[in-house]
C-alpha cells in the first residue's frame, strides 16, 4: 500500500484555496444591514426569544475552522442580521470540559470534533453534533524527509504531548507499522525536537507544527491519516440538546452566519480582513502570520477534502467509522448506530442547499 504523503516547505503556507460554491454565497458588505435585515420578522422573534447564546471556542481565540469563522460572523453583523445575540468565550483547549459545560447547558454551542461528541455521549454526556466541514481530521505525524514509507518507522522513537491520536495509531497500523515495536515518549510542544533529532516522528496538528518548522525553515514530510482513509473531522459544531429543541431556528441560523462568514474569510481577498477581527479578539497574544497559516491550512482542508454529503454537514458514514475507530484504539465499546445517534444532520441542512449555497437570507 502506497501513498503520497504531503510535504511542509520553508515559507509562508499557501492562501487558501477558492471554493467553487462561493460566488453569490460569501459575505460582502452590502449583505450586513439594519438588525434583523436577513430574517422575518417571525423568526426574528424567535430568535431573539433564544436569549444570549453562549459559544465556547475551542482553543482561545485561534484562527480555526469552528473559531475563526464564528468571530467574523460577529464582526461583520451576520448574527446582527438573523436577530441572534451570540456571546464568543475563549475554551482552554480542555475538550472534557467543553463538552461537559454544553451537556449541562452553561453553553449552548461548542466546537467539538466528531470524535469527542461519540465519545463524550459514551461517557454519559449529551451532546449533538450538527456539522463538519470535513471528514480530514487536524491530527497527523512528522517525519525527516528520509522517511518514505511509514514501516520505516518500526522500532522508532515517537513523541506525542501526552497521548497518541487514534488517528496517528490507525494509520500507523493501517500502513502496516508494527506498533508494539514504537518507543512511545511524551515531549513539550516544541517541534524542533523532531529536527533536532531527539525524536524520529513527531505527533501535531496539520495546521500548527508543520507551518512553524516550514518558517522556520525546516523541511518535514507530514502524513496525514485522511491519506489512508482513516476518519476524523474539521471544524465540527456541536450543542445543547435541549437549546436545539427548543430554539431551532436559532441553532439554524447560528449555522447560517457560521457558514456564510467560513465561506467569506476563506476567499483569498479577505483573508487579511478576518485574521484582523482574530487580533481584535485575541490581542497582544495574537501573532497574525501564525493566524494566518492556521486559517488558511484548515481552510484549505476543507476545500481539498470536501464532504460527500452537502456542504457543511453531517456524514454518518464517516460517524459510523470514527465509532469503530474509538472502538479500536480509545477502549471504549460504541456502536455504530449509537453514534449516529448522536448527530442531527437537518440543522445544516436547513442552512446549506444541495449545491453548497447558504441560504441567505433566512426562509
Amino acid at each position: 500500500m502506497t501513498f503520497r504523503p504531503s510535504r511542509a516547505l520553508a515559507g509562508a503556507a499557501a492562501l487558501a484555496l477558492p471554493f467553487a460554491l462561493l460566488a453569490g454565497c460569501g459575505g460582502d458588505e452590502e449583505d450586513s444591514g439594519a438588525t434583523g435585515g436577513a430574517v422575518s420578522a417571525e423568526r426574528c422573534s424567535d430568535n431573539e426569544a433564544a436569549g444570549t447564546i453562549t459559544y465556547l471556542t475551542g482553543y482561545h481565540y485561534q484562527a480555526s475552522a469552528s473559531i475563526l469563522e464564528v468571530m467574523a460572523a460577529e464582526d461583520l453583523g451576520y448574527f446582527d442580521d438573523l436577530c441572534l445575540d451570540v456571546e464568543i468565550q475563549p475554551g482552554p483547549g480542555d475538550t472534557s470540559q467543553n463538552a461537559k459545560l454544553v451537556a449541562s447547558g452553561q453553553v449552548q454551542l461548542t466546537g467539538l470534533s466528531q470524535q469527542d461528541v461519540i465519545s463524550a455521549n459514551a461517557n454519559g454526556l449529551a451532546i449533538t453534533g450538527i456539522s463538519s466541514y470535513s471528514n480530514s481530521g487536524l491530527d497527523v505525524l512528522m517525519t525527516g524527509t528520509d522517511v518514505t514509507e511509514l514501516t520505516q518507522l518500526d522500532g522508532a522513537t515517537i513523541g506525542h504531548k501526552g497521548w497518541m491520536p487514534i488517528a496517528v495509531q490507525g494509520m500507523l497500523e493501517k500502513a502496516g507499522v508494527d506498533y508494539g515495536s514504537l518507543k512511545l515518549v511524551k515531549v513539550g510542544y516544541d517541534p524542533t525536537v523532531l529536527t533536532r533529532g531527539q525524536v524520529d516522528g513527531l505527533t501535531g496538528f496539520v495546521s500548527n507544527e508543520p507551518n512553524q518548522l516550514a518558517r522556520a525553515g525546516e523541511e518535514i514530510t507530514v502524513w496525514q491519516p485522511s491519506d489512508l482513509d482513516v476518519p476524523g473531522s474539521l471544524g465540527a459544531f456541536s450543542a445543547n440538546p435541549d437549546f436545539l429543541a427548543e430554539h431551532p431556528t436559532a441553532a439554524q441560523d447560528f449555522l447560517r452566519a457560521s457558514f456564510k462568514a467560513f465561506q467569506y474569510c476563506a476567499e483569498e481577498n479577505n483573508v487579511e480582513e478576518c485574521i484582523d477581527i482574530q487580533g481584535e479578539y485575541a490581542g497582544a497574544e495574537s501573532d497574525p502570520e501564525h493566524e494566518t497559516d492556521v486559517w488558511t491550512t484548515e481552510s484549505e482542508v476543507a476545500a481539498e477534502d470536501p464532504l460527500p454529503v452537502r456542504w457543511g454537514g453531517i456524514d454518518t458514514a464517516n460517524v459510523r467509522q470514527l465509532a469503530t475507530l474509538i472502538t479500536t484504539y480509545a477502549g471504549q465499546q460504541i456502536a455504530p448506530a449509537d453514534a449516529v445517534a448522536d448527530f442531527d444532520p437537518s440543522v445544516a441542512e436547513a442552512v446549506v442547499d444541495e449545491s453548497g449555497k447558504v441560504i441567505w437570507p433566512a426562509p
